[in-house]
């Protein structure tokens, strides 16, 4: 019951998300399989478009989201993302999916989605999520925070390119399956961004930024920050 729930859900967050062409350009004709990039000859703001006499249905066709993720890491979670980069098929039509497993308190850190808004829905478990608002007007506000506790069947939305995080809250594992209004919606994880970058960005930068001592900033890019996207 729980695994055909979870099919219905995945379907449900994608064809019931009412930003489904919020971020990406509409499609001028039925569809554009995309082209390996390897094997493209320019590169564009995209994907190039497979011939369409040589499509066949499985460009259409993604498998696997009943086999969860590894969730043995430091954060304890995975994302096993359905985007263009998975499925051809999804290029042009600006909308995406994606899996989420979490352990007993795995945590899908603050992260951002630059091209996308994200429509999240619980399958099983217990989560504690959220978004920050950027930053306000008035320089005297801070920036705000919504969260909510989520339960099986419960639906949440993440603005388009606004800090948002899922924490899973229970004793036992969770999952949850996203929606997302565009084919390519990238990912900004916070910390690993900001303290994992390669080359690092200067911790006298970081130290004045975060208001903190250097050797603060020194640990801080010397641990291994764990990629689950």
């Amino acid at each position: 019951m729980k695994m055909a729930f979870g099919f219905l859900a995945a379907i449900l967050v994608a064809s019931l998300s009412p930003f489904a062409h919020a971020s990406d350009p509409s499609p001028l004709q039925d569809f554009c399989v995309a082209v390996n990039d390897s094997v493209a000859a320019v590169f564009v703001n995209g994907k190039i478009c497979k011939n369409p006499n040589m499509v066949v249905a499985e460009d259409f066709f993604f498998p696997g989201l009943n086999k969860p993720g590894n969730t043995s890491n430091q954060v304890g979670s995975m994302v096993t993302p359905v985007n263009v980069n998975q499925l051809p098929g999804l290029n042009t039509l600006g909308i995406s999916l994606a899996r989420i497993d979490f352990a007993p308190y795995g945590i899908n850190p603050p992260h951002t989605h630059p091209r996308a808004s994200e429509i999240l829905l619980v399958v099983e478990g217990t989560l504690y999520v959220g978004f920050v608002t950027s930053n306000p007007a008035n320089p005297t506000m801070k920036n705000k925070l919504f969260t909510k506790y989520l339960y099986p069947g419960d639906v949440f939305v993440f603005p388009q390119g606004l800090i948002h995080f899922q924490f899973n809250v229970g004793k036992t594992n969770a999952l949850a399956f996203a929606g997302l209004s565009s084919q390519n919606p990238g990912v900004i994880t916070i910390a690993n961004a900001v303290f994992g970058s390669n080359p690092p960005i200067n911790p006298d930068v970081l130290a004045k930024a975060f208001q903190v001592e250097k050797n603060v900033i020194d640990y801080l890019q010397a641990q291994f920050w764990w990629n689950i996207n």
